[in-house]
């Protein structure tokens, strides 16, 4: 099994295409690797995962902290996530880029610390699976506003089901 790696329109944000076995039976892919990712240049180490079951025009994010690396993939259904650039000493600082994951087409993205993610669940339910390199530390988090205006990041629903956290928005961390 093998992976395909892509810079995006963001420093540190990389597309990962896994290699997915298919036949009569059904497909097969390997979602992490430690050698191959290495090989390719990822060389964090990942201690927490987690997922997320959200319902359809659920909106999650924008979410992140100034330490945590995350590989995002999509176990079940698809999703439309966008990841902007939070680091506000950057040249890039509100730059944006966008992905569709889903359980098809077995992507990951890569998200490097500074950077916030947010995601909407596009099918009836999806399973958002991010694996972590740091432990989960609610005091260090930054929330944006999912329609910040700084970002004048484009969604595809004009109103989603959104969170207390995630409709205040506001730079927390």
């Amino acid at each position: 099994m093998g992976l395909k790696v892509e810079k995006t329109g963001l420093d540190g944000v990389l597309l990962i295409k896994p290699e997915v076995f298919e036949d009569f039976r059904g497909e097969y892919v390997e979602t992490y690797n430690q050698r191959l990712y290495q090989e390719a240049g990822i060389g964090a180490v990942f201690v927490q995962d987690d997922v997320s079951v959200s319902r359809k025009n659920v909106l999650r994010g924008f979410h992140g902290d100034a330490k945590t690396t995350k590989l995002i993939s999509c176990l079940l259904g698809e999703f439309y996530m966008v990841v902007v650039d939070c680091d506000k000493a950057s040249a890039s600082f509100g730059k944006w880029v966008s992905f569709t994951l889903s359980e098809r087409n077995r992507r990951q993205v890569l998200v490097p610390p500074m950077h916030g993610l947010a995601h909407l669940a596009l099918s009836e339910r999806i399973i958002f699976h991010y694996k972590q390199s740091t432990y989960y530390d609610p005091g260090s988090q930054f929330t944006y506003k999912w329609n910040h205006p700084e970002f004048g990041v484009w969604w595809p629903v004009k109103e989603p089901v959104l969170s207390r956290r995630d409709e205040l928005g506001g730079f927390t961390g």
